[in-house]
């Protein structure tokens, strides 16, 4: 037991976790530099894997379907994951996505059910010790003993699968694609890129093409690549181009299926068919792939060979070319396409209880109150415009179903907001409201009737989950209050919208006025939206966490 962290509990884990974030004058730093060559990311990746004692090959036995997207790569993992599991309920089946909204350990679930605190201290800690000793592999002076946060938590996931022997596994990248420490797999058995948009700039660059190619960074050699219908096209050339680089087997764009119109899907909004159609083309991708894992197969001779694909000094091929804002297309980028009955076979009835049986906490999610009667909470993680626009739609469309159904009823609508710092409020602002002010010619304070900014902090005393502290946030101690004024600013900026509106300095205090406002029989419905920190806090405050 090394002597800087004695104790051995779940909570013990977290607080140890949470030293290997980077504070805010690191990430400064970090972004100011620049994205790291692809050649120095990889030799990072491959050597924290090494100490670990596990091989890039190794990480084949995971049987992986893996998805990148700025916007549904979560969702989509979300119903690859219950579809793999309804289709083989014997099979062990591993997920690991990130952000988590309460718990760390949502993050690495297994048949959808987050590992329990006695598995992820287990892991945790195996792991601590393995990068301190190294499993035979010399320390580098240039790197810590122990990766960052996000690295770390994503090598957890490798190691508590491998250990606990999944049978398949369903990876959503945390950043971007290319530099993410889960494309370190030689070889998944499909690939899958969801809705494209601009989001972390300052990471992945400022134009889609840049962006475009480092999702599509995730592709692998003789691996099939698979993508939606972009709202971007200038992005599907630059997958395209990306995949032929990267000397994928196949490049297919999947529409969204109009059977989906007759179903029941488990996750909300109009969106989610998208979602929903990539992840049924890449789990039919993956049962017809000749490297099906045995529990899936019903041939008995169609096992797979995770080792096939390793070089002989077993390291990953070096990463692809970075993208720049020029990538395109050209006519010798051309690759063959899935077959049409993988991309839209006739659903069986397993598919469909797969998806309508999908669950994934703090994205369009309606809660009745228990407690607070006469309040219904609307939660939905959206952090960017075009994530925001899709939620604003959502919104309007739980509007009108409650007037439908009680055209007598019209609830009290309030909106708690927040925001991380760095982001243009009024952009946010403007996507939320977008789909009503073009579609029902309807005004602000029509839409809502109160607007409470709040901070990301848990508790009106301060405090929060050890599972919620951001030590970047942390450095920062007037961070919250200027971007709460400013998104103040950026709401009363618009036209006609309420000046109902007042600022909190916590979740907890955003809650309480919910429930003061709250007077039945009158119904109060709540749309909580801008962050998914915002999202884990609240539920948190409600103790709504078997919502997870």
């Amino acid at each position: 037991m090394s002597s800087d962290c004695p104790a051995r509990g779940y909570q013990e884990a977290i607080l140890a976790l949470n030293s290997l974030q980077s504070n805010a004058a690191v990430l400064a730093a970090i972004q100011a530099a620049g994205p790291p060559p692809g050649e120095q990311v990889l030799s990072q990746t491959t050597y924290y894997l090494r100490r670990l004692g596990y091989k890039p090959r190794d990480l084949n036995v995971l049987n992986a379907i893996h998805i990148s997207g700025t916007k549904g790569k979560g969702s989509t993992a979300a119903f690859c994951s219950s579809l793999l599991s309804t289709i083989k309920p014997s099979a062990k089946v591993g997920l690991f996505t990130s952000p988590h909204l309460v718990a760390v350990r949502e993050r690495i679930r297994i048949n959808g059910k987050p590992i329990s605190e006695q598995l992820f201290a287990r892991y945790f800690w195996d792991l601590w010790e393995r990068f301190e000793h190294g499993n035979g592999e010399p320390s580098r002076q240039d790197l810590p003993i122990r990766p960052a946060y996000f690295r770390y938590l994503t090598y957890m996931a490798y190691h508590a699968f491998i250990t606990e022997r999944v049978d398949a596994t369903v990876l959503e990248v945390g950043l971007g694609g290319l530099r993410d420490p889960t494309n370190l797999i030689p070889s998944p058995i499909v690939t899958g890129v969801s809705s494209l948009g601009l989001d972390h700039v300052k990471v992945l660059g400022h134009s889609l093409s840049e962006i475009a190619g480092h999702k599509g960074g995730i592709f692998k050699p003789g691996v099939p690549a698979l993508t939606v219908q972009q709202h971007y096209p200038e992005t599907i050339g630059v997958l395209r181009a990306r995949a032929h680089e990267l000397k994928s087997s196949s490049f297919t764009i999947i529409p969204c299926r109009t059977d989906l119109d007759e179903l029941k899907i488990g996750l909300a909004g109009a969106h989610q068919k998208h979602n929903a159609s990539l992840a049924i083309a890449l789990v039919n991708t993956f049962l017809a792939s000749p490297q099906l894992p045995p529990s899936y197969s019903t041939n008995p001779s169609q096992v797979r060979d995770t080792t096939a694909s390793a070089t002989p000094s077993d390291i990953l091929p070096p990463l692809p070319s970075d993208p720049s804002p020029s990538m395109s297309e050209s006519a010798d980028d051309q690759l063959p396409k899935l077959p049409d009955e993988l991309v839209l076979p006739e659903l069986s009835p397993a598919f469909k209880v797969g998806i309508a049986n999908t669950r994934w906490p703090g994205r369009c999610q309606t809660i009745v109150d228990p407690v607070r009667k006469g309040v219904t909470w609307f939660l939905d993680g959206a952090h960017t415009v075009d994530s925001l626009d899709l939620c604003g739609r959502w919104w309007s469309e739980q509007l009108e179903s409650s007037s439908s159904s009680n055209p007598l009823s019209s609830p009290w609508k309030i909106l708690i907001f927040n925001c991380t710092f760095g982001r243009q409020p009024r952009d946010l602002l403007d996507g939320l409201l977008n789909f009503w002010t073009l579609n029902s010619h309807k005004t602000g304070n029509e839409f809502f009737d109160q607007v409470i900014i709040t901070s990301n902090t848990t508790y009106s005393d301060g405090k929060f989950k050890s599972d919620l502290r951001s030590v970047a946030q942390d450095t920062q101690p007037d961070s919250d209050q200027r971007i709460q004024h400013e998104i103040a600013e950026a709401w009363c900026s618009i036209p006609n919208a309420t000046k109902n509106v007042m600022i909190t300095d916590s979740i907890q205090r955003a809650v309480d006025e919910v429930s003061g406002q709250s007077t039945p029989p009158r119904h109060t419905a709540v749309l909580v939206t801008g962050s998914l920190h915002l999202i884990g806090g609240l539920l948190d405050v409600l103790g709504l966490e078997d919502a997870l």
